[in-house]
C-alpha cells in the first residue's frame, strides 16, 4: 500500500508544531503590495503585516500560489514514494485549486486527489489535520479522502469583522453584500457556506458579537462527539484567547488549537476580525 502525504495551502493557519508533526507541505499564496511580492507567513508575518497596514496608503491584494510551487511539492512527494492529498482553500475564495490541478497535469503518474475545502483558515485546518492523522495511521488516499470529506461535512466557522470594507475592496463578499452601509457600530456576524462567505446577521458593538460567535457555535455542537475548536484572528490575540475559553467552557472539547489569520486571509478579512472554526465526529 502506497503511503499519503496531506498537502495544503498557507491559509490554513495550522500551527507550525503540527505541520511539523504531520509533515503537512504547505504552498504559501502571495501578497502583493505596492511592488513586492510576498510569501505568505514567510516573507510577511502576521505582526509586521498588520502593522504595515495601519499606515499604508496603498492596500495589498493577493493571489493563489504560482504553478511551480505546487509542481515542486507534489514531484518531490512522488519521487519519495507518496501519494498526494491536496486540501486547499475554496474554489470560491481563491485561485490556488486551479494552480494545484494545473501542477498535477505535469506530473501524469502521480496519484494526487486536488480536495476543494468549501472553507478556509482552521475550518480547513481540521480537514487535513484529520486526514493527515488518518494517512500517518496508514490510511489509503481514498480512505484520507473519505476522511476529509467527513470532516468537511462537520465542520464550519462563524467570524465577526469590524468592517466589511476589505471583504467588499477584494471581491469576496458574497452574501455578507446586504449589510454594506451597516452604520459603524453594527458588527457583521458571516459564515462560510458552500465554500461562499455568507452573512449570519448584525450586532450592535464588538463585545456582543464576539458573545454571539460563542452562543451560536455551542447552539451548533451542543450534544456532538469529539468537538475541535480553533480561533481565527486577525490583530486581535486578547479577543480570540478570551472567545476560546468563553466557548470551550461550555463544550466538551478534544482539541483546542489557537490559530492567526496571516497577511493574505487579512487583507481581505481586515484588522479585529475574531472567530472560531469547529469540527465534531
Amino acid at each position: 500500500m502506497s503511503k499519503v502525504a496531506v498537502v495544503t495551502d498557507s491559509t490554513a493557519y495550522l500551527p507550525k508544531e503540527l505541520v511539523e508533526q504531520y509533515k503537512i507541505p504547505v504552498a504559501p499564496l502571495v501578497v502583493i503590495w505596492d511592488g513586492e511580492t510576498l510569501r505568505d507567513d514567510i516573507d510577511i508575518k502576521p505582526t509586521e503585516f498588520y502593522d504595515r497596514l495601519q499606515t499604508a496608503k496603498v492596500m495589498p491584494s493577493t493571489s493563489q500560489p504560482p504553478i511551480p510551487a505546487f509542481e515542486q511539492i507534489f514531484r518531490q512527494l512522488h519521487a519519495e514514494g507518496y501519494d498526494v492529498l491536496a486540501i486547499l482553500i475554496s474554489n470560491y475564495l481563491s485561485g490556488t485549486i486551479a494552480s494545484a490541478t494545473q501542477a498535477k497535469q505535469a506530473l501524469p503518474d502521480a496519484a494526487i486527489e486536488i480536495f476543494d475545502s468549501q472553507t478556509t483558515a482552521m475550518a480547513m485546518g481540521f480537514q487535513v489535520l484529520a486526514a493527515a492523522r488518518a494517512a500517518a495511521d496508514g490510511a489509503s488516499l481514498a480512505e484520507c479522502v473519505a476522511v476529509a470529506e467527513k470532516t468537511r461535512a462537520n465542520s464550519g466557522i462563524i467570524f465577526a469583522v469590524d468592517t466589511l470594507e476589505f471583504l467588499h475592496r477584494g471581491g469576496r463578499i458574497g452574501g455578507a453584500s446586504r449589510f454594506l452601509g451597516t452604520a459603524l457600530q453594527m458588527k457583521p456576524l458571516l459564515t462560510i457556506e458552500d465554500g461562499k462567505i455568507e452573512a449570519l446577521e448584525r450586532v450592535r458593538t464588538k463585545k456582543k458579537a464576539h458573545n454571539r460567535v460563542a452562543e451560536i457555535v455551542v447552539g451548533r455542537l451542543a450534544g456532538k462527539p469529539n468537538i475541535r475548536l480553533a480561533t481565527l484572528n486577525a490583530n486581535a490575540l486578547e479577543d480570540a484567547k478570551a472567545l476560546l475559553t468563553f466557548t470551550s467552557d461550555q463544550l466538551d472539547v478534544v482539541e483546542q488549537i489557537f490559530s492567526e489569520v496571516s497577511p493574505v486571509i487579512g487583507t481581505h478579512v481586515g484588522p479585529g476580525t475574531v472567530g472560531l472554526a469547529y469540527c465534531h465526529d
